[in-house]
């Protein structure tokens, strides 16, 4: 077992996706970047010590506290307090969390979905191509956010409004997933068309192999390079996604708020004076996604023989 991990690390310092990466500080930095955010959003409770969720905590003496570093600032409250007297730091974080939580699923609900379509509109071609690729092409003349609308607004005249609350996360998630599938079918139909044609396929077609075992066990791993490169970058849309629907008022509650759901709540308070309310929320969604962007392109980059 341990030569295993030996040579499986040899393997990975060897590689010339390590190689790249230890030659970027772009990398470098901006996965440093996300692995403090993610584990300061996943694991709050240990960085912080307070719950600004918990009622029994909050002071509203303390309500509008600046940072900590300006005039009428108090030291254990670095980024100072909102109106209800929740900590900025603490409650950003746990905003953080649901941002991420939506995002991250959102992805994979839209990676599962469109690889699912397109890998199997590319190896099987014919009609069932021409519909899935023409449904892609409609979906993708209809920006993102103003699909999520739709798919949130059918939802809430469905479901009853205690209802669509306490499914309001679920209801996101899929909102933001089912207007993102398309990117990941056009890239996955095409990587698909150019695998289908090799001789392995041909071999294994010969043989007897059934077409499901071909497409997901063959064909799947070898076009997952730029399907991760999509998602990756998909990510950071999402979670802006999520944030922009939090702040239009359509996407999580306010009992439960996510980075969109602070910057909204800040916003009312922009110009009466406390500025930092919205101001830490919004730049720590622009430091989040433009680390995520930042990772994306290096991996697309590192990724892709035709640029190396």
């Amino acid at each position: 077992m341990d030569n295993h991990k030996l040579t499986l690390l040899n393997r990975i310092k060897d590689s010339d996706v390590y190689f790249s990466f230890i030659k970027s500080p772009t990398a470098i930095i901006s996965t440093v970047i996300l692995v403090i955010i993610f584990f300061c959003s996943f694991f709050v409770e240990l960085v912080t010590p307070y719950n600004p969720f918990d009622p029994s905590s909050l002071s509203l003496m303390e309500a509008f506290t600046p940072p900590s570093w300006t005039e009428d600032g108090l030291s254990k409250f670095i980024l100072g307090t909102d109106g209800q007297g929740r900590d900025m730091l603490s409650t950003i974080l746990y905003g953080s969390r649901i941002s991420l939580i939506v995002g991250f699923s959102a992805v994979i609900f839209a990676l599962v979905l469109g690889v699912g379509l397109g890998l199997s509109a590319g190896y099987f071609g014919g009609k069932y191509e021409m519909i899935i690729m023409r449904l892609t092409d409609v979906q993708l003349t209809v920006p993102s956010i103003l699909m999520a609308l739709l798919v949130d607004g059918i939802a809430r005249g469905i479901i009853s409004r205690e209802m669509h609350d306490e499914m309001a996360i679920y209801v996101l998630i899929f909102a933001i997933g089912i207007s993102e599938w398309p990117q990941f079918a056009r890239v996955s139909r095409a990587a698909t068309l150019v695998e289908k044609n090799k001789d392995y396929v041909s071999a294994s077609t010969i043989i007897g192999v059934s077409n499901i075992i071909i497409m997901f066990k063959h064909i799947l791993p070898n076009i997952m390079r730029p399907v991760l490169v999509i998602g990756t970058i998909g990510l950071a849309l999402a979670i802006i996604a999520e944030a922009t629907l939090s702040f239009l008022g359509v996407g999580v509650p306010p009992t439960t708020p996510s980075l969109g759901t602070l910057i909204r709540l800040g916003n009312d308070f922009l110009f009466s004076g406390e500025w930092w309310i919205t101001f830490f929320p919004a730049m720590f969604l622009v430091l989040l996604a433009f680390s995520i962007n930042l990772l994306g392109d290096w991996m697309r980059d590192t990724l892709n023989p035709k640029l190396n």
